[in-house]
């Protein structure tokens, strides 16, 4: 067998320039809030699971037939009795790194719940149910990774870089854990590791630098799962630090196998936008690069937000409806919480199509706010919903964590723009409202590129009333840099949804469309 991967065979069905709209496709292809993206194909399927920290459900699972469009099927801890997510948790913590992986006829997901240790779920359909977990508590670490030799033996490689050989049936490590190539001599965060049998080696690939403007890819090989490795000559094999590149951040990928023979890199990244140092405000999103194989290593292609379609026909999948009336017996999985949604607190049935919550703490500030939002996906946006005010306060919030959200609350006959940005919260404006059913709207307005200056925002947000006509009333615009990373800290994104902070509110419907944006020419 060669050490290098053999070339790829023709695809069984060829791609033309037609069959695409365009000669290119559109980076990121998992856009908004969804990190730490790892990969699996099953015959002609792609799936995909990410991190989701501090929300339930947790670890969103993705499916795809072209690698470029992605339709959420499913969330892998979407049970009370899966996923344990404490008051006392900070945000950012929570959930941490999945690795996805088809063996022996079966998903496999393996993760981090900080706090309580890494865990194990099974399913023989990727869009659930999912098992309930198998602790490991000989596994520790965060970033687990699952690989099985060709006698079935499998091991668990974590962050730091350690394997442990595992029984995955029962969670019980076998033997104790060794150390293994660790990337780059005093490079930080040796983590994200990814074991792979190509060809006459294994490779062991790893994020380091740290998961900011450092953040890089390397790789090694070796004659077995446990080495020793030698690293490649080339390394890093992927980064855009000290770029001007439009994505940033580049980092904690998975490699795929296409179905023609190909090869491909599944990873994350940033957007940044405004001034120095550049904010992101949708948190760190999936990528896709191409990837070719000299002298038996990975060459990774440009990552760009145009990059050359792939050699075959594209599976388009249905774009989210703008509206979701709430007519459903459930919530989409889109839908997240912040860190439970206790079925006490809200309900599809108690008013038929509508959305009804009950307040659990008297604001976003609170670690168990009653609250369901969706990820920011769009550098600009608009978010609207109508809430009955009748028997409670509440409304609709963009959220990056406890202390730093804008809201436009409604109840007690006005409506109020509130923002909490870390220590000080403020109520910035507010208006008389007759009634109790009110149109609440947020815009998210991207700034122009070509606007630059040292200091400017990323974006702004609008705040405000929507009447009947759609007129637009606005009570606040503010400066959307402070719902950062760069300013909050974390590992998370933006989060628009409803809340509930004093009686019972109840939602009608929630609007959600990107809306147009300046762009510059690509770096």
């Amino acid at each position: 067998m060669s050490s290098t991967p053999q070339p790829a065979p023709a695809p069984a069905v060829a791609a033309t320039a037609s069959d695409w709209p365009d000669e290119t496709f559109a980076n990121p292809v998992i856009a908004g809030f969804h990190p730490d993206p790892s990969v699996c194909r099953v015959g002609d399927d792609y799936y995909l699971a990410c991190s989701s920290f501090e929300y339930f459900p947790g670890v969103p699972v993705f499916h795809s037939r072209d690698l470029v469009h992605w339709e959420q099927i499913g969330n892998a801890l979407d049970r009370p009795s899966q996923l344990v997510l404490t008051a006392e948790m900070p945000s950012s913590a929570g959930v941490y790194a999945p690795t996805l992986r088809h063996h022996d006829g079966r998903f496999w997901l393996i993760t981090t719940n900080v706090g309580v240790g890494n865990l194990l779920v099974t399913a023989t359909d990727p869009a659930g149910p999912w098992s309930e977990p198998t602790l490991l508590p000989g596994v520790t670490g965060i970033d687990p990774d699952l690989a099985w030799d060709e006698q079935g033996r499998c091991f668990c490689t974590v962050a730091g870089v350690a394997q442990v050989r595992l029984d995955p049936a029962t969670g019980q490590a076998i033997g104790e854990p060794i150390r293994l190539w660790s990337g780059t001599p005093g490079a930080q965060a040796p983590e994200a590791p990814h074991l792979y049998r190509i060809g006459d080696y294994w490779y062991l690939m790893i994020a380091e630098g740290g998961t900011e403007r450092g953040h890089a890819v390397s790789i090694a090989r070796g004659p077995a799962p446990d080495g020793p490795f030698e690293p490649c000559p080339a390394n890093p094999i992927l980064t855009h630090r000290g770029t001007h590149r439009p994505i940033q951040n580049t980092g904690h990928a998975d490699l795929v196998q296409a179905a023609d023979g190909s090869w491909w890199l599944l990873l994350l990244g940033v957007r940044p936008r405004g001034g120095t140092p550049g904010w992101h405000v949708l948190g760190r999103e999936t990528f896709l690069a191409p990837v070719t194989w000299v002298d038996g290593w990975p060459v990774v292609g440009e990552v760009a937000p145009a990059t050359a379609v792939p050699p075959w026909p594209p599976s388009p999948v249905p774009e989210p409806p703008v509206r979701d009336d709430f007519d459903a017996e459930r919530l989409h999985p889109r839908w997240v919480s912040v860190r439970s949604r206790p079925a006490a607190y809200w309900s599809l049935a108690e008013r038929s199509g509508w959305l009804t919550l009950r307040a659990r703490g008297d604001s976003l500030d609170h670690p168990e706010v009653i609250f369901v939002g969706r990820r920011q996906q769009h550098l600009s946006c608009r978010a609207r919903t109508l809430i009955d005010t009748a028997d409670g306060r509440g409304g609709l919030a963009v959220r990056l964590d406890e202390r730093h959200h804008y809201e436009i609350e409604a109840g007690d006959g006005q409506v109020s723009v509130l923002a909490r940005l870390g220590s000080v919260r403020t109520t910035v404006a507010s208006k008389a409202v007759p009634g109790k059913e009110v149109r609440l709207r947020v815009d998210v307005l991207a700034t122009d590129p070509a606007d630059w200056n040292p200091c400017k925002e990323p974006d702004r947000l609008r705040l405000g009333v929507e009447y009947a006509d759609g007129a637009f009333d606005v009570l606040a615009e503010l400066d959307g840099r402070y719902l950062s990373t760069e300013v909050a800290g974390g590992f998370t994104g933006r989060v628009i949804g409803m809340y509930a902070a004093a009686g019972t509110v109840r939602f009608d419907w929630f609007d959600y469309e990107p809306t147009a944006e300046p762009t510059a020419e690509a770096a």
